[in-house]
This record gives structure tokens, C-alpha cells and sequence, in this order.
């Protein structure tokens, strides 16, 4: 059995401003940094053998957080990267309507399929990275990993997981810092913790949807 441990990175500042991150390199803001340790602690006394993450920063530092009280090397893996939001990278959802009405009511009806303007569609991203995360499920057979990625990430591949049409991924809620569990046997998958935030001081959700 493969135990996948799938967490979205910590809080960054576009977070908190409602900005589309996408493939943009942003970095966790300190309540970020201060969510990541929060998890760390909750997380240190299970054995990992690997821990992975998005090649984006905000996710490479929550990893690295993650892993050091394991001493394990965080290895990136861009297949793990958040969707591409092409042209709207760092405008809030109200800009992008601004801009681009018909593509964005469209994009929020029908997600799997509409082009962002020069981005993915979310069939792109759940191919890439329901791929990559199945090749590590294989590769640690048996053994506990743990993979730090984006929000849309998660809700991609927890869609590929219950075989859940893509035009209902805004349906599942993931929250910064939140710790979602996955066991794989012999490749079957059953989800056992989603959205979980009870590390969290405060235990209070953020209620951010911009991944």
C-alpha cells in the first residue's frame, strides 16, 4: 500500500489579495510560513519516505518545512505545477471578469474544457498531474510520501480519483495548508481525509478559492 499524504502549500500574499497565482513564483506570506510549521509539527512523527513538491516556490518552502523534521531532501517535480492561468496570472476574479466576461462565465460553467487565454484547460492539468502522481504511487509501493502542490492541483486529482466530471472541480474546497489523505492498493485509490485544516492554531478556514 502506498499512503499518499496531498497537501496545498501555505497562505501567499495573491491568497489573501483573491490574485490568480498560477504559474507565478510567489512566496508564502509569514502566516504561510507559520501554517506549514503548524502541519510540520502534526506530521513528524509519521515515517516518510520521500517528500515531493510543485517546482513553485510557495510550495518548495512548505515542503522543505514539511520534510526537515524528517531530514529528507524536498525533490520538485514541475507535473506538479498549478494550472496555467496564462493571461490572468495575478488579476483578482473581478478584473478577470472585467476583461474577459464570456471566456471567465464560461470557464466557471464548463472548467474541463475551456482554454484560459493562453493557458491549460483543467483536462490538461488532471492529465500531467494525475500522471505524475500515480508514478510516485508506483515507485513507493509500499512506503508513506508526502506532496505539497496548488489548489486546483488537488481538486484535479481528486476528480480523476472518484471519476468526478471536471465541470465540477470549483465543488471540492481545499484550503491553504489543508492535508488531504489518499491510499493506493495495487493502484486502487480511496480517499480517507479531505480538507482537513485541524493543525491549524486557530482551526479557522480560509476562505480563498484562487489557487
Amino acid at each position: 500500500m502506498t499512503k499518499l499524504l496531498l497537501v496545498r502549500h501555505g497562505q501567499t500574499l495573491w491568497n489573501n489579495a483573491f490574485r490568480y497565482q498560477g504559474h507565478t513564483d510567489t512566496e508564502l506570506s509569514d502566516d504561510g510560513r507559520s501554517q506549514s510549521e503548524q502541519l510540520s509539527r502534526r506530521l513528524a512523527e509519521i515515517p516518510l519516505q520521500a517528500v515531493y513538491a510543485s517546482d513553485l516556490r510557495r510550495a518548495l518552502d512548505t515542503a522543505g518545512i514539511i520534510a526537515e523534521p524528517h531530514g529528507l531532501p524536498v525533490q520538485p517535480m514541475a507535473g506538479l505545477r498549478e494550472i496555467n492561468f496564462g493571461a490572468w496570472e495575478g488579476l483578482t476574479f473581478q478584473e478577470i471578469k472585467n476583461t474577459y466576461r464570456d471566456i471567465a462565465e464560461n470557464w466557471h460553467k464548463s472548467p474541463g474544457s475551456v482554454r484560459i487565454p493562453d493557458g491549460e484547460t483543467f483536462q490538461e492539468l488532471k492529465e500531467r498531474a494525475y500522471g505524475t502522481v500515480m508514478d510516485l504511487v508506483k515507485r513507493h509501493d509500499p512506503g508513506t510520501i508526502a506532496v505539497v502542490t496548488h489548489g486546483g492541483v488537488i481538486r484535479a486529482i481528486i476528480c480523476a480519483l472518484l471519476d468526478i466530471d471536471l465541470n465540477n472541480v470549483f465543488r471540492i474546497r481545499q484550503d491553504n495548508i489543508a492535508l488531504n489523505i489518499i491510499d493506493y492498493y495495487e493502484g486502487y485509490g480511496i480517499l480517507n481525509l479531505l480538507n482537513d485544516t485541524h493543525h491549524l492554531e486557530s482551526n479557522l478556514s480560509l476562505l480563498n478559492f484562487n489557487r
